[in-house]
């Protein structure tokens, strides 16, 4: 590839991944015109079309999407050799972008990382909160949390907490006026506090295990519902039906007895907590200061 083209296929890059001329303009500092005239002599010289233009949108052609496919990971891997070496020279700086549910941000990762941080200073994250599967590369995020289970195959994966146990949880109030089931099928006459998945739009099925390790899963109806956990548990508290949830969020409310655990034995254990990243590539100092604060020491 000729020299002259290096800015040219940046700015392609940038205009791509914002679906904006104007956008990726401010980004790259100049003017929208001019960024017009680069990816059009762009396309000139090579005869071919890369970008689909609309007054609403801008995406990549067939050939367009061919070319970013292979400019991405090499951009990549320049920019993090780069900040390798300026990493080399110092002190530990940087943005580090992370996808997890804020509970394992709240529980987990912000009491690890506060102190460390407070010790590095030019040291960044971003938390980004999401209960879906996230692609970390259309998020552009540089790590996940996950269940260990649910990490894809292909990541580095790094324990950083216990193994956990969703529990099913009421208030005492609740129990008086309604009872307690016995097994999960007799969920149906209860009121249950539902989560919505963001993956899919669905209603979260609630998993257990019988005694002979067959899954066991139960659909649940009720009052309210929420998308993420955290009100699901606070719901629990104020009575308004049982709540399917992990152990660490509640378990200071079930020592203290504001909530109560019922169907315990079809509450299997797994694993924990894990980080999980794409590249084996040598990750920026500030990556380091991060993982080396959450991984996991039982």
């Amino acid at each position: 590839m000729l020299r002259e083209n290096i800015n040219d296929l940046i700015a392609l890059s940038v205009v791509a991944e914002e679906r904006s001329f104007t956008r990726a303009a401010a980004r790259l500092n100049v003017s929208q015109s001019a960024l017009s005239h680069t990816i059009k002599a762009l396309e000139t010289r090579l005869g071919l079309r890369l970008l689909t233009r609309t007054t609403r949108s801008v995406a990549p052609t067939i050939e367009g999407e061919d070319l970013l496919s292979t400019l991405g990971p090499c951009f990549d891997t320049i920019e993090a050799r780069l900040q390798a070496l300026t990493d080399s020279r110092g002190e530990p700086s940087g943005t580090v972008r992370i996808v997890s549910t804020d509970y394992a941000i709240d529980t987990l990762m912000w009491p690890k990382l506060a102190p460390v941080l407070e010790e590095h200073p030019k040291v960044n994250v971003e938390f980004v909160v999401d209960y879906g599967y996230t692609d970390l590369a259309s998020a552009q995020c540089d790590a996940g949390v996950r269940y260990g289970e649910q990490v894809s195959e292909g990541m580095i994966s790094i324990r950083i907490g216990p193994d956990e146990r969703m529990i099913c949880v009421g208030a005492p109030s609740y129990f008086a006026a309604c009872g307690r089931p016995e097994t999960p099928q007799q969920l149906s006459e209860h009121r249950c506090i539902n989560l919505r998945l963001s993956t899919h739009g669905a209603l979260y099925a609630w998993e257990f295990e019988d005694k002979d390790g067959k899954d066991i899963r139960v659909k649940v109806d009720g009052q309210v519902c929420f998308n993420t956990i955290n009100p699901v548990a606070r719901a629990a508290l104020d009575g308004y039906g049982l709540a399917l949830v992990p152990e660490g969020l509640v378990s200071r409310e079930i020592a203290e007895g504001q909530l109560e655990l019922c169907l315990e034995a079809y509450c299997p254990s797994f694993p924990g907590f894990h980080f999980y990243y794409p590249s084996r590539e040598r990750p920026s100092s500030a990556f380091q200061v991060v993982l080396d604060a959450l991984r996991y020491r039982s």
